[in-house]
């Protein structure tokens, strides 16, 4: 798998309830998509490309050196947004593997992108995934954290059984913190944004259950830690601490 075949898309848009107009939102001297942006090249795997309906975002992308793609505003969801990103660049079909980051990880280690695509080594496999053992108390029963349950098939390495918001799998042993970065097949990410909202995906609220109904195989490569996602003020502030004095990747 060559790097001309991978594109790295980060879907981005300046409307988000709790900490409006976060991508622009200033952390180390940076705006927090532009930390992704340089994290996600920093991992070397293929070009980066931030997807937006905003100009403004688009402007501070390329004002930083990095490519932006203008989509369209009306998307229900990242993975839409991305699909249609990758129509407009890459409209040939050279691009097999897509990799879907959040704009809003600013913390989001390099080689926890590279490890998102060992899965897809296995060609039974539609999507890559990543998760942690969760560490913490607290969140085993948070429902912002959310689970995956899978079966080990070797080492650092789950098949995803489920993902749920509830304290998941019952009894001892670990949990794992399902981190929402995303490597698809070109022909799955298709047949995945075709796909109607399925029953459990509502219910929980969570977009990956829709490609697990649909019969989709998605494997999870555990890494160390989960970096940070910037949802509330507060998450702001510890980013700010977080990368403040530190050098980009």
């Amino acid at each position: 798998m060559s790097e001309k075949s991978r594109l790295i898309l980060i879907p981005a848009r300046m409307a988000a309830t709790r900490l409006p107009g976060k991508p622009l939102l200033d952390i180390a001297g940076l705006p927090m998509i532009v930390h992704v942006l340089r994290r996600a090249e920093a991992a070397r795997i293929g070009r980066v490309v931030v997807a937006t309906d905003a100009p403004e975002i688009a402007a501070a992308v390329t004002a930083h050196g990095g490519q932006s793609v203008m989509t369209r505003a009306d998307h229900p969801s990242g993975s839409d947004r991305i699909f249609e990103a990758l129509t407009q660049i890459d409209p040939e079909g050279h691009v097999d593997t897509v990799i879907n980051v959040q704009g809003d990880l600013p913390t989001l280690e390099p080689g926890d992108l590279q490890a998102a695509l060992s899965p897809l080594e296995d060609s039974a496999v539609d999507i890559a995934t990543l998760a942690a053992v969760i560490r913490k108390d607290e969140e085993h029963a948070n429902p912002n954290v959310v689970k995956v349950v899978g079966t080990g098939i070797g080492p650092a390495r789950l098949r995803a059984l489920y993902f749920t918001r509830a304290t998941a799998p019952y009894g001892d042993g670990p949990r794992y913190h399902h981190i929402g970065l995303y490597a698809y097949r070109r022909a799955a990410l298709e047949r995945f944004i075709a796909l109607p909202p399925s029953p459990l995906e509502q219910r929980e609220k969570l977009e990956q259950l829709r490609a697990l109904e649909a019969g989709m195989r998605i494997d999870v490569a555990i890494v160390d830690s989960v970096p940070l996602g910037v949802d509330t003020p507060h998450d702001l502030e510890t980013a700010r601490q977080t990368l403040a004095g530190h050098t980009q990747p």
